[in-house]
């Protein structure tokens, strides 16, 4: 049996659960709302106020299907009830970052300025001039926007300049040595 998908999800006070035919879950919390569609060869219920995945039986799909659902219904609940954030570092002399309205505009060293657009309730937050806090109630859309603005610039091993995560280590390279 699956260590992370027999584990029962707890529901906190204030959050609603809805599982709709097919599979659909809708959670509603302080923060917002999500909905999702799982396998319908996994079954999903609420009991008081946790909720319970199982598997039918033990076939490879169905094992494979059982945590990963438990690990998104997870982050559902979390997501409507905390939040998710990512950190990101711009290192680099003349890098940097600001907000204007809804929008980022970094300066990274183009002709050109990078601009991003606030989106799928994924929020940004400067707090000074290198770095930038990517929030959401979404874990996937919060990656996966900080992912692309990290790959606007990848850290360099060299210098170590770039758009890096927050704790993220580069790995560096010597330089050419000199005679």
């Amino acid at each position: 049996m699956s260590r992370i998908g027999r584990e029962p999800i707890a529901v906190p006070a204030g959050v609603t659960v809805t599982i709709a035919d097919g599979n659909v879950v809708t959670v509603k919390g302080p923060l917002g709302e999500l909905t999702q569609t799982f396998s319908t060869n996994i079954t999903i219920a609420q009991e008081g106020d946790k909720l319970i995945v199982t598997r039918p039986n033990d076939q490879k799909e169905n094992r494979s299907l059982h945590g990963l659902t438990r690990t998104l219904l997870n982050n559902m609940v979390v997501g409507v009830t905390k939040g998710f954030e990512k950190k990101l570092e711009i290192v680099g002399v003349g890098y940097r970052v600001e907000k204007q309205g809804s929008k980022i505009v970094l300066g990274l060293g183009y002709s050109h300025p990078v601009v991003f657009e606030e989106a799928n309730g994924v929020k940004f937050e400067i707090p000074d001039t290198t770095t930038i806090i990517v929030k959401g109630i979404d874990k996937q859309a919060v990656g996966q926007v900080a992912a692309v603005i990290r790959s606007k610039r990848p850290p360099e091993p060299y210098l170590g300049k770039g758009v890096k995560y927050t704790g993220e280590r580069i790995r560096r390279k010597a330089g050419k040595t000199g005679k």
